[in-house]
Formats: C-alpha cells, sequence, structure tokens
C-alpha cells in the first residue's frame, strides 16, 4: 500500500499570511538546478536572424540575453519576495536554435547554501528569453516567450530530473 504523503505551502504560515521559509536549522549542501525557456519567433523572423548570426541593431542578441539572465539570477531575491538572497557559485546560460524557429535558453545554476537555486534558475532563463525579445519586438510582436520550466534540482531534501 502507498503512502500518502501530505504535502503544504511552505511560503505561508499556519494563519494563512505570506513568510519566508527559515532554513536557518538546515545544513550547508551543494545545490544545482537547470531550468529551461523557449522563445518562438515567427517564421521570416527567425530567418531573419539566423541570416545575420543572431546580431540585431542593439548588438548580439545571444551575448547580451546571457549577460541579462546571469544578472537576473544574481538579483532573484530583489525579484521575489520570499527568495533568500543567495551566493552563487556557478551560473552558466547557454542558447540555441531548437527547430527552424525556437530558440532553447537553458540556465544552470549553482550555489552551496541552506536552500535550493530553483527560482534563479528559472529566473535566468526567462530574462535571458525577455531580452530576446526586447532586442527582437522590432521585428515583430508575434514573439512568443515560453513555457519556462524547471528540468532538475540536486541537493536538499529532494533530486528532480537532471540538475
Amino acid at each position: 500500500m502507498k503512502k500518502t504523503v501530505s504535502k503544504k505551502l511552505t511560503h505561508i504560515d499556519p494563519a494563512g499570511r505570506p513568510a519566508m521559509v527559515d532554513v536557518s536549522a538546515k545544513p550547508v549542501t551543494a545545490r544545482a538546478a537547470t531550468a529551461e525557456c523557449r522563445v518562438r519567433l515567427p517564421a521570416d523572423v527567425a530567418v531573419q536572424l539566423r541570416g545575420s548570426g543572431l546580431k540585431s541593431a542593439k548588438g548580439g542578441i545571444m551575448e547580451t540575453a546571457i549577460i541579462a539572465g546571469t544578472m537576473a539570477v544574481k538579483r532573484t531575491h530583489e525579484l521575489i519576495p520570499f527568495c533568500h538572497p543567495l551566493p552563487i557559485d556557478g551560473c552558466r546560460i547557454s542558447i540555441d536554435w531548437s527547430g527552424d524557429r525556437d530558440l532553447r535558453i537553458e540556465c544552470m545554476v549553482k550555489t552551496s547554501h541552506r536552500t535550493g537555486v530553483e527560482m534563479e534558475a528559472l529566473t535566468g532563463a526567462t530574462i535571458a528569453a525577455l531580452t530576446v525579445y526586447d532586442m527582437c519586438k522590432a521585428l515583430s510582436h508575434r514573439i512568443v516567450v515560453g513555457p519556462a520550466k524547471l528540468l532538475g534540482k540536486r541537493g536538499g531534501r529532494h533530486d528532480f530530473g537532471e540538475a
């Protein structure tokens, strides 16, 4: 017989109010998370960007998106209210074509701390994707950002997928 585990929201206190999770009793461990976000371009925009090597009048699109995503990883706690400020030990963002019209942005983040870096990885991937949108919106407003998803995490209580 399978045991049922009761899950509860961790950022809500017993009175139903929003609250930051107290991680002070958790051990410091190596943690990593990987997330991705997709950018779907209209066919004519994808052809134009492939021909230009992903350069625009604003500069190198992929290079700028990688810098923006990295900056977002380091500032996630300033953007999402209950994220802890974390020392980021490593961050890698890659952007590659996935099919004729889609860019796949992957963000991997590492830390040694009491809490994980899933939100940092998701924030890095999505901000990089939004930067691509910003740099390409002069060509079309039909660009679609998303979905964004966690691919994996390791460290802490629960490992998931490939971090």
